[in-house]
């Protein structure tokens, strides 16, 4: 097998956190929310559309469970802005840092990489590009 790169990750929220998880996501971290089929009962998720290939499937249900440093670590998600870049539009949309490392080694190479943790308790590593 070949594998390119990442298609999607799927993470269960709890069932009344769609509004919540758009304000994060969407709002907080600027990126695209694809949620017209979920709102017309046609799927039981909606997407974080992160770039043309990768998606971030957002699972609303009753069976949502707080992940636990023993179930979940993170998803990385590289983007274009540098470091100083992340951590000034993290903080003028309110979201708490939880860690910055200089280089931590990706699929992509070492670059900076920004930590925070969504409503749900996932934590999200915001890489700048190599």
């Amino acid at each position: 097998m070949n594998a390119r790169h990442i298609d999607h990750v799927n993470l269960r929220i709890p069932e009344d956190g769609a509004n919540e998880a758009r304000e994060f996501y969407g709002e907080k971290l600027g990126f695209g929310i694809e949620d017209a089929l979920y709102a017309a009962g046609e799927k039981p998720f909606f997407d974080v559309r992160l770039s043309a290939t990768a998606v971030i499937h957002l699972w609303p249900t009753d069976e949502f469970e707080r992940p636990t440093k023993t179930n979940y670590d993170h998803v990385a998600v590289v983007v274009e802005e540098s470091v100083d870049e992340i951590e000034s539009e993290l903080a003028d949309a309110g979201v708490e840092i939880e860690k910055t490392l200089d280089s931590p080694l990706g699929a992509t190479g070492e670059a900076g990489a920004v930590y925070v943790r969504d409503p749900f308790g996932y934590r999200v590593e915001l890489k700048a590009r190599v």
